[in-house]
């Protein structure tokens, strides 16, 4: 099967709605697709029928971003509702409502300008969204009559070192394979060769101990030798190798179905395609 393991929608910081993500995994040739956005298996209901439409099984999953001395971000397939997950969105919501109210306050007494709460919730006004920085970017751009995606926005104001930087509080990578297990599904570590390479031996153990199932080896910005390391580290470890894009929108990389991937059929043994 031909795969895409890794796409946002409108639901976290992409621009695209399931059924356009669907529609145009189709066309393209596309066997599965999964779309994990950040913090958050929002809007279920409908990536569940855009699948249906468009001829294509549905699997869950998520993108959940965690800290150490690094940003890690781990990916959960396959996992079910629970009182995990209403627990972990939650703390999730509170803990991006108080970064987004640090980070407003810093921009407007920067820029002099009065953007509202209630302007970033414009943003992100869908059903099960975390309050991720790109909302808040968005609302800064209408304010300041720029045009985009927010991302220059983002790297110009809200970026690490820049004028309304706020350290973000999130969970760790070992709470976030937690949860995912509590639910029911598969943990992966994405895109590795993002990560920073001090320590990152040591830290890839340590997510081993801690239960991580797979890796994302076949990734959008992975080099031929990372890929090749992260594949010869996946089967050492025993682990899936999964692949993705990370595609959020049209206009550079990543590229959507791009690197190519066939699953791992250890993998699809593991999950469940509806």
């Amino acid at each position: 099967m031909k795969a895409d393991l890794h796409l946002h929608s409108v639901y976290s910081d992409g621009i695209h709605t399931p059924l356009e993500l669907a529609e145009r995994a189709k066309r393209e040739g596309l066997d599965l697709i999964c779309i994990t956005d950040h913090d958050t298996l929002g809007g279920d209901e409908e990536k569940i029928a855009a699948m249906k439409k468009c001829g294509l099984p549905f699997l869950r999953g998520w993108e959940i971003s965690t800290v150490t001395d690094r940003k890690v971000h781990i990916l959960g397939y396959n996992c079910k509702f629970g009182s995990a997950y209403s627990a972990f969105l939650e703390k999730r919501k509170e803990e991006a409502l108080e970064r987004t109210e640090k980070m407003m306050l810093l921009a407007n007494a920067f820029l002099k300008v009065n953007v509202t709460l209630r302007d970033v919730e414009e943003e992100c006004c869908l059903e099960g969204n975390v309050l991720h920085p790109i909302y808040t970017s968005r609302a800064y751009m209408k304010v300041l009559h720029r045009e985009g995606n927010g991302i220059e926005i983002f790297t110009e104001l809200f970026d690490k070192g820049k004028p309304a930087y706020v350290t973000p509080r999130r969970p760790r990578p070992e709470e976030a394979i937690k949860v995912i297990h509590e639910l029911g599904g598969v943990a992966v570590l994405a895109h590795p060769g993002r990560m920073r390479l001090e320590g990152k031996e040591d830290l890839l153990n340590m997510l081993v101990r801690e239960g991580i199932e797979g890796m994302e080896c076949y990734y959008t910005t992975h080099t031929v030798t990372e890929t090749e390391s992260y594949l010869a580290f996946a089967h050492k470890h025993g682990l899936f190798v999964t692949g993705g894009s990370d595609f959020h929108f049209d206009g550079g990389r990543p590229t959507f179905g791009k690197p190519d991937y066939t699953v791992d059929e250890r993998f699809l043994a593991k999950v469940t395609l509806s």
